[in-house]
């Protein structure tokens, strides 16, 4: 390098980079989450609009993540071929239409083709979008987690992982009034329900920001124009240490090398204990809250009340991810979120719908389960670079989010058989939160030792 570098140049080196990435990444994840899970409050409408019963649109929401599924892994390894800024665009694009098409899911006709799956076609359009919005949505999550490998060595990464995966709290904090003001206040304009004006309005900011990044985001430190060379170079030489450095774990660089590895498997399983717990009681939230005996009208408090433990987790991803960077300790920091996560659900099981103990009971699911997300990356991204880091995190990733079909499912059956209780739900899902946290724990060789302190030359 052209010169010695200090403690001070690489620390406002980093800074540079983070206030650069963190923040326009973000904004990208707010948008992808709201158009994942708006449909819950357009359900209230269209629902009943287009006769959809709760097991056609719990099917129509599930098929989401099986789309997801099958194409997260060829997106990420395309991703990693193509480049971040093009094929991030690309998502972002492709879903923001997809998701605003769905104002016509009343008003498209399939005729012999919905008639051959015992399908209206409503019915057909809802699903044939809802997979289709998660294959086009599949690769952004872990395309980004991928990407930041590309910036900040593992003693770093935990944090920026934090910053960035706070936009799913914050989404949950303001799409709920945002996507209600929506229906309300949008209701019958031009002839549109407000569920179609809820997908328009809320698909098209994706579409904006998707062109946005082919101008905004680098591809990577090296072709960086808002870097000086010495920046450039003092990032690139710590990507290419933190890479030396996995070969002490067995660290492998092939795509076939990451299917291969059982510590994918394992992480993979983890992954998909904690997606189930978060997806079940995320999606069921409004449900629990509104049964602790707030009027079934007053939709305004109840998504109020929603803030307090989604506000909870924001806090805990922030404290949990500086802290691991701070100390270098991933394992425990990911396996305590776990269990912190267990506990909040077998509080919640006994809580016999007591407000106050109800209530911290979520708020303990949702700021433990923040907790071990947002360290949880950093072990796969220990040990996988290159392909098979693209493809590792693709698996991982989407294997875990199955449990967003699993989880919510899980609970509805369980509701549905037991006349509306929960408590056996609550029970299982603890259960399968002590697996992860066992698995996590026992997991061997999945985190570098701390790097030593002091100025690298």
């Amino acid at each position: 390098m052209a010169t010695t570098i200090t403690p001070q140049f690489e620390e406002a080196t980093y800074k540079k980079a983070a206030a650069r990435l963190i923040p326009f990444l973000f904004l990208c994840y707010i948008v992808a989450f709201l158009d994942r899970v708006n449909v819950g409050f357009a359900k209230l409408q269209m629902a009943n609009d287009l006769q959809f019963s709760d097991a056609i649109y719990g099917f129509g929401a599930g098929i989401f993540f099986i789309g997801y599924f099958v194409f997260e892994v060829p997106s990420n390894v395309i991703l990693e071929k193509v480049g971040a800024r093009m094929w991030i665009a690309r998502i972002m694009i492709t879903w923001g239409l997809i998701s605003s098409a769905f104002m016509f899911t009343g008003d498209i006709h399939w005729g012999s083709i919905a008639t051959m799956f015992h399908c209206t076609d409503a019915q057909f359009t809802f699903y044939f979008l809802r997979f289709w919005l998660g294959v086009a949505e599949a690769g952004f999550f872990p395309g980004v987690i991928l990407y930041l490998t590309y910036w900040f060595p593992g003693a770093r990464r935990a944090k920026m992982v934090a910053l960035f995966m706070t936009a799913i709290g914050t989404a949950q904090l303001v799409g709920s009034p945002v996507s209600g003001a929506i229906m309300q206040f949008m209701d019958g304009v031009h002839g549109w329900r407000g569920w179609q004006w809820l997908f328009l309005l809320e698909g098209i900011p994706s579409v904006i920001i998707g062109a946005l990044v082919l101008v905004i985001l680098p591809n990577g430190p090296k072709t960086t124009k808002w870097l000086t060379e010495d920046e450039r170079d003092l990032l690139v030489r710590r990507i290419e240490e933190d890479n030396a450095a996995k070969g002490d774990l067995g660290g492998t660089h092939s795509f076939s090398g990451a299917f291969k590895d059982g510590r994918v498997w394992a992480l993979a399983a983890v992954y998909f204990a904690l997606a189930t717990c978060f997806y079940a009681v995320g999606f069921w939230m409004p449900t629990i809250i509104q049964e602790l005996g707030i009027d079934k009208k007053d939709l305004l408090k109840v998504g109020l009340i929603s803030m307090i433990p989604w506000g909870a987790s924001i806090a805990s991803m922030v404290y949990w991810g500086s802290r691991s960077d701070r100390t270098g300790e991933r394992r425990w920091h990911c396996a305590t979120g776990m269990l912190v996560t267990m506990v909040g659900l077998l509080v919640l099981a006994v809580a016999h719908k007591s407000p106050v103990v109800s209530i911290i009971a979520l708020t303990l699911i949702t700021s433990g389960w923040a907790g071990c997300v947002v360290t949880f990356w950093s072990l796969p991204t220990a040990f996988l670079s290159g392909t098979a880091a693209a493809a590792g995190i693709a698996w991982i990733n989407a294997v875990g989010n199955l449990g967003g079909y699993f989880g919510p499912d899980l609970i509805g059956t369980i509701r549905t058989a037991a006349g509306g209780a929960t408590e056996a739900a609550f029970f299982a899902l603890s259960a399968l939160a002590l697996v992860g946290a066992l698995i996590i724990i026992l997991l061997p060789k999945a985190q570098t030792p701390k790097l030593a302190t002091g100025v690298r030359n």
